[in-house]
């Protein structure tokens, strides 16, 4: 997961291959709340790891409840508590997961003891009063500890499930959030001694996550009687929990993929085109039978122009019309994913209208605010009401590179890196890209393996330097800070020279072509501190003063020196590369956004290697490593080819009296970024 302020996306050119989704955040904290609920073990497959669910899970420990999570095998299992309290009094903290806060403040009200439910400042600004009012109306306990209506909440002791009233319906609002009536449905089997009645005044928003919920339930054990309508079917206005309902454990359940999460890949296929013919995007762990109602976006994709095959656990898409069709929906079935829709509508012949989706207000952010002002940003104009946005697409040479604010809104950053399709080829950044782990912490990573770029538009910046000028050790910092690629260009050759050894090949002149060849593929990766040859560690045998020896012996062979050059190009992957060496700049790549040579005294350099060899046990004195380093330096900038020097168009920064976060500061500084 990307932890920086910032991650600029290049303009995006081609998308095509195979994404495995996470679970879905609605499933997952919806199955480990009913597991929690429930007597015995309930193992959860498939689990969905992010900032929400670790919430639930960290409140269901509070809680009493056994938790053993495998991150690895994506698996929880939960050891419920059987209906009963299993800690009198708990502090807990909610975060901004509503899917957490609103079904914990309803299960608590009724499981009885002393609670206390915050989150963060977005959390304090989500009402939650009418599902308080409906708890109320039972004879709960609850107090708001801040603003009427919102959260932080106080939860009483319980008053008994004699003296609960549940003899009159309960009445809930259904037209700001559906977790309000999910979060009475999953709580009210506890105290079923009688048919308990929930009634749903208004219009209920959002019923395919209604639908999640009854049939989660049914997994569990407890079956909802709904009310029919005036055509014959299970209405939404009244829900009955029958009488002796309780909770059972499936023993073992499984989490579905994220259909909402699945909305990025399917705009992606349908926005996306491939450079050698027709591009295609499959999307596993979800398909057209989802529970979920957000897999009904398809039908919406479709409808403006996407082409979607699919089975019980995939979805395949590729492009259709051209440009996609503005469409007028009604977006309450599908109002996670239908924050898509809007991005998609950039790219479509007209206007698009979504209707019906007041629930946006409420959510992480003021969404429809929110969708309104960053695609105005890009160029777009846009018309927003109470209940539904207006997005009419900018003419191509009217986009505008932008720096998308997010609002700590998972949604909105996922949305917008789909705007870096546009066909003005213009940047676009993303603020605040972590706040993505809420439900997709590799969103990032996942779409960098699907799509592509020109090698023109992926961003490098170079940072060249003579040896213990420090060069290395800012790159890789600033690669940390930017989220790019790193590359340390002086490993390579020692690398090189390393893999020829264990393949058994001398250094000489006639293996020239066979360690050349090797070299173009060599399975290179800069991971943190570590240097990796495939699944080797490489990191301290590179280091060795033999080492180093034999990486001379390797530059001084040209073919392998060709190769290693093709091999630092396909470094430049997106987002972006920092590569540190001492012709990065001038000879490999010469287009980079950014070069700096960073240089030093060579009293200062001939200081900072004396510490590091006294640290490793190498006796070694001042003078010798000063004229040895100004040796070098003659040789290294005298070399016929690729001789050290700075690029013409290069910042020169002496950080002879800087510290390394001085150095790092600085480059940063110099960084443009490719949104101004």
């Amino acid at each position: 997961m990307f932890d920086i302020p910032f991650l600029d996306l290049p303009a995006l050119s081609s998308a095509t291959g195979t994404v495995a989704l996470p679970g879905s955040k609605s499933i997952s904290n919806r199955v480990l709340l009913l597991a929690a609920l429930c007597e015995g073990s309930t193992t959860v497959q498939d689990l969905l790891d992010s900032d929400d669910t670790r919430v639930m899970l960290e409140a269901l420990r509070q809680l009493g409840c056994g938790v053993e999570v495998d991150e690895k095998a994506r698996r929880a299992t939960i050891k419920g508590l059987g209906g009963e309290p299993g800690t009198p009094s708990a502090k807990l903290f909610m975060g901004n997961a509503g899917t957490a806060m609103r079904p914990l403040t309803a299960a608590l009200a009724l499981l009885g003891g002393q609670y206390e439910l915050s989150g963060v400042a977005r959390m304090h600004e989500r009402p939650i009063g009418d599902l308080v009012d409906a708890l109320r109306q039972l004879g709960c306990d609850i107090e708001y500890v801040g603003n009427e209506g919102y959260p932080p909440l106080r939860i009483g002791g319980s008053i008994g499930t004699s003296a609960l009233k549940l003899d009159a319906p309960i009445r809930v609002r259904g037209d700001v959030s559906s977790q309000f009536l999910t979060a009475l449905l999953l709580a009210l089997p506890l105290v079923a001694s009688k048919d308990i009645v929930i009634e749903v005044v208004g219009e209920l928003i959002s019923k395919p996550y209604i639908s999640i919920t009854l049939q989660l339930l049914q997994r569990f054990g407890v079956t909802v009687k709904r009310d029919l309508d005036a055509s014959g079917q299970p209405g939404w206005q009244r829900f009955t929990i029958l009488a002796g309902s309780n909770y059972r454990t499936p023993g073992s359940i499984h989490v579905e993929a994220d259909a909402s999460s699945a909305s990025y890949f399917i705009a992606l296929g349908a926005i996306g085109t491939c450079r050698n013919g027709p591009s295609s995007i499959r999307i596993e762990g979800v398909g057209e039978d989802s529970i979920q109602g957000d897999i009904r976006f398809i039908d919406a994709a479709r409808q403006m122009g996407a082409q979607i095959t699919g089975g019980p656990n995939w979805l395949e898409v590729t492009r259709g019309s051209w440009p996609l069709k503005a469409v007028d929906l009604d977006c309450n079935h599908i109002p996670d994913a239908a924050m898509t829709l809007a991005v998609m509508a950039l790219y479509a012949d007209g206007t698009t209208t979504l209707r019906n989706i007041a629930s946006w207000r409420v959510k992480e952010t003021d969404r429809i605010a929110a969708m309104a002002n960053e695609c105005r940003k890009l160029g777009a104009t846009v018309v927003e009401g109470a209940d539904f946005i207006q997005v009419t697409p900018p003419a191509i040479d009217k986009w505008t590179a932008a720096s998308i604010h997010t609002y700590d809104d998972h949604r909105v950053a996922m949305c917008f890196s789909l705007a870096a399709f546009n066909p003005a080829k213009v940047p676009v950044r993303i603020e605040d890209p972590k706040c993505v782990a809420k439900t997709f912490p590799d969103y990032f990573e996942a779409l960098f393996s699907v799509v592509g770029a020109s090698k023109q538009q992926i961003p490098v910046l170079c940072i060249d330097g003579p040896t213990a000028s420090g060069k290395g050790t800012v790159a890789a910092v600033v690669a940390k800070a930017l989220g790019y690629h790193f590359l340390d260009s002086g490993a390579m050759y020692r690398i090189t020279a390393l893999a020829a050894s264990q393949a058994g090949l001398d250094i000489v002149p006639a293996n020239e072509q066979a360690i050349a060849a090797m070299a173009r593929t060599l399975p290179v990766r800069f991971e943190d501190t570590k240097v990796m040859l495939g699944l080797q560690d490489v990191t301290d045998m590179i280091r060795t003063e033999e080492a180093g020896m034999n990486a001379s012996k390797v530059s001084a062979l040209p073919a392998v020196r060709d190769a290693l050059v093709h091999l630092q190009h396909s470094f430049r992957a997106l987002p972006g590369l920092v590569a540190d060496g001492r012709d990065m700049g001038t000879v490999i790549f010469p287009d980079a956004t950014l070069k700096v040579f960073m240089t030093a005294s060579a009293q200062k350099r001939a200081e900072r290697r004396y510490k590091q060899l006294i640290s490793k046990g190498i006796s070694a004195t001042l003078d010798s490593l000063r004229a040895d380093l100004e040796a070098r330096d003659l040789r290294d900038s005298t070399r016929a080819v690729a001789p050290l020097k700075p690029a013409v168009d290069a910042k020169v920064l002496d950080n002879s009296d800087l510290s390394i976060e001085e150095s790092v500061k600085a480059v940063l500084n110099w960084w443009p970024g490719l949104v101004h």
